[in-house]
């Protein structure tokens, strides 16, 4: 059985909204800059590149004035960007023992466990927990605060449903060695059971006992786990290595 974390910013709805509230909301930008001008590197500009090209990083506000003050000397620039005016940063997952895959996204205060996969396209936002050995396929979505068990399997497409408004509502946790097919929605205060198996595209919309197998919309418990489920739902280690 998992318990919950005691890290009040990751589990906390009033910390994880207090953080959001006073981050600094950021819209960075990076510009590429063709054209005979001087550029000093600040503390709020990151300055590369020599003669009549430059690369700057910085705020989108500082960048404009940048350019609209040397505008006359400036042959093509070109902005690029991914977000705005954004409260929380991605997660920094450079030393994580983890594989995370191109493409997904995992928000900052995201705790990731030991040979856990996140597959392209991913999305884990604030808040979430994913437990050693699991992975969370392609497209998947796993909400604020969801609690995500070891060696458990979140299939593509499957939407785990996050948890910050109304604040007294209960994450969404999956215990151990659950699986959960693709497509599949869990909803709000759900907590699917050790070793139970959530059917494709079914959606689940109160707790999952242990060890059974539930289906449909809403989901109900359709048989108890055995032999022949645990042969097909059974994890690949070598995905995980």
């Amino acid at each position: 059985m998992i318990i919950l974390s005691t890290n009040d910013n990751l589990t906390n709805p009033y910390e994880i909204a207090r953080y959001i509230k006073e981050a600094k909301k950021s819209t960075p930008v990076r510009a590429y800059i063709q054209g005979n001008i001087e550029i000093e590197e600040t503390e709020e500009l990151e300055v590369y590149g020599c003669d009549n090209f430059k690369v700057i990083f910085g705020e989108l506000d500082v960048v404009e004035k940048l350019i609209e003050a040397n505008k006359d000397k400036i042959k093509h620039y070109r902005l690029e960007y991914d977000r705005r005016n954004s409260a929380i940063p991605l997660l920094d997952i450079k030393h994580l023992d983890a594989r995370i895959e191109p493409g997904a996204i995992i928000r900052d205060k995201v705790k990731i466990g030991k040979n856990a996969v996140i597959m392209m396209g991913a999305v884990i936002n604030i808040g979430a927990e994913i437990g050693e050995n699991s992975m969370i396929d392609m497209n998947a979505v796993i909400g604020a605060r969801g609690i995500i068990g070891k060696n458990v399997h979140v299939g593509a497409g499957a939407v785990i449903a996050g948890v910050l408004e109304p604040p007294s509502s209960v994450p969404v946790v999956l215990e151990d060695n659950v699986l959960v097919g693709a497509n599949a929605v869990i909803l709000e205060g759900v907590r699917v059971g050790h070793g139970a198996v959530v059917a494709a595209g079914s959606v689940v919309t109160e707790d999952v006992p242990p060890n059974t197998v539930v289906a449909g919309v809403p989901a109900k418990i359709v048989k108890i786990v055995d032999d022949k489920t645990r042969e097909k739902t059974k994890l690949m280690e070598d995905l995980r290595g």
